[in-house]
């Protein structure tokens, strides 16, 4: 054996001795980092195997103990790679389906049972012999059709993890880009040679890789060590931190940006890493015209705050805690969430809750509600005011005869002649089927034309329908305050409701009184 290939050996086995320990040593301490170890070490295992196997085979005498030292190399080859390209992505928390991992790793797959089953289908080597002119160990080989395709996968994984670690560079806090730097020089130290190796500038006959493995082992063991790579994974943190849905400011103790993340920067987009270090409170105010709560940098606390995004209103709850850094200085977490749905939901149903969904009157409920109030307030204030309650003639028969819908719309059509006849005087309810009540702020006199103006309108306006008009009229029973309860002035105007239904309907009947109008 000559030198030269000694030297060989002695490189790639330190490779593999170096992936090895780094194998055995994070697996030691694999209860103290995150699952992206997982992938590390499938990756650094198979680099193990790639090593040793490529030793191997340049210590073989036969060719058949060279394919079969290949078939091992094959398992390095074709999965370390995409081995990498996950825990590059795992790093930097780019998430990854149960699916999509086995269909990177299917082709691989089929690549280690093509190199075992060659000499069948000469797929993956049209040709694999001894070297005639360099002669033991060397290989002559002339790649096949499936050599291309794994060729063509295993630089398009090395290249995507490259550059997906070098692209994350600039959004990387500096304390932590040694880190990724050592990420990028492992990922890059493989892809170089293997270049190198492809266009013919090494010794013939030599695959380089293997040799210089130690270097990218060396790489990771740095930054295992120094760094605390997979136990703090500060580009992934940083992904999280920008995929929040909550927008984030952190501020100094003196109150200064000093970061952000990006839906922050869609709340404000005027916002950017310019305005890093200016003072919070002025620069809220440039950015939105609306003056920041110095309060809220007193304790933990919580507020709600209006803006205009894109001609839109958006509504942002505004939570604020302090954060201690290092030498227990101070600084400030801002976190935004949009409330703007949870707002309007809430408003729908407050407004569901008192007020008719069909005629949008107040519903019963509400009307007693509020008329308690108005009530104590009127007859303190010795204010007259009257009751009117209001009954749709003959309902039972419009539906009968129309239908539902119609009589739907029988109802929306008397409480928009409320709202038209009664505007600002009055308090006005469904009060249940097709009966409604209002509190008018009158005297009885003032009421009973206001309330006759209303029966007039009924009868002269009939409800258009896809059928044709159909003619209603409705009666009124009357009552005004005396000194009694709500409760009370409520039965007599009941009692004479009843007494315009008994007497021929389309009519108002007066409690107290025997004339109708």
């Amino acid at each position: 054996m000559s030198s030269q290939i000694t030297a060989y050996i002695a490189l790639i086995c330190t490779s593999g001795v170096m992936n090895l320990f780094l194998t055995i040593y994070a697996f030691g301490k694999r209860h103290h980092y995150s699952t992206v170890l997982k992938f590390f070490l499938f990756n650094s295992f198979v680099t193990t195997i790639y090593c040793f196997a490529a030793a191997f085979g340049l210590l073989s005498t036969t060719l058949e103990q060279i394919k079969i030292w290949t078939v091992f190399q094959y398992i390095g080859i074709a999965f370390a790679p995409p081995a990498g390209l996950l825990f590059i992505m795992a790093y930097l928390g780019v998430q990854m389906t149960k699916k999509k991992i086995v269909a990177l790793l299917s082709i691989p797959t089929i690549t280690v049972l093509m190199v075992a089953t060659n000499d069948l289908h000469h797929l993956h080597y049209r040709v694999f012999e001894f070297d005639k002119d360099l002669g033991m160990p060397f290989v002559h080989q002339e790649i096949g059709i499936w050599y291309t395709i794994h060729g063509t996968f295993i630089f398009s994984c090395m290249f995507a993890a490259f550059i997906l670690a070098l692209s994350r560079w600039k959004e990387t806090a500096k304390p932590y880009r040694p880190q990724l730097l050592s990420l990028i020089c492992g990922q890059f130290v493989p892809i170089f040679t293997a270049f190198v190796y492809l266009i013919g500038l090494t010794p013939a006959g030599i695959d380089p890789v293997p040799m210089v493995l130690w270097l990218s082992s060396l790489f990771y063991f740095w930054s295992i060590r120094s760094s605390g790579l997979f136990a703090i994974m500060p580009v992934a943190k940083d992904v999280i931190f920008n995929s929040m849905n909550d927008g984030v400011a952190v501020l100094d103790e003196s109150r200064r940006l000093i970061e952000f993340n990006e839906p922050l920067r869609s709340m404000l987009p005027s916002l950017n890493k310019k305005m890093l270090g200016y003072e919070f409170e002025k620069l809220w105010l440039e950015l939105t015209g609306v003056p920041f709560s110095v309060q809220a940098f007193t304790a933990k606390s919580s507020s709600d705050i209006m803006l205009t995004i894109n001609e839109q209103e958006h509504i942002y709850k505004i939570r604020t805690s302090t954060i201690v850094g290092a030498a227990d200085r101070k600084g400030f977490l801002l976190i935004f969430t949009d409330i703007t749905e949870l707002m309007q939901l809430h408003k729908k149903l407050e407004h569901q809750a008192h007020f008719d969904e069909l005629t949008q009157l107040y519903n019963r409920r509400a009307f007693f509600e509020k008329s308690n109030r108005e009530f104590d307030q009127l007859r303190a204030q010795s204010a007259p005011f009257t009751v009117i309650l209001i009954d749709v003639d003959h309902f039972k028969k419009v539906n009968d005869t129309y239908g539902h819908h119609v009589g739907d719309e029988v109802l929306v059509h008397v409480a928009k002649t409320i709202r038209l006849q009664f505007a600002g005087q009055a308090l006005f309810a469904r009060y249940g089927g097709e009966e409604f009540i209002g509190l008018v702020k009158a005297s009885l006199e003032e009421g009973i034309t206001l309330a006759e103006k209303l029966r007039g309108a009924i009868e002269q306006q009939p409800v258009m329908t896809e059928g044709g008009p159909v003619k209603i009229t409705v009666s009124i029973g009357a009552a005004e305050m005396k000194n009694e309860t709500l409760h009370q002035l409520l039965q007599r105007a009941d009692q004479a409701l009843y007494k315009a239904k008994e007497t021929g309907r389309n009519r108002i009947c007066i409690a107290g009184k025997d004339e109708e109008i």
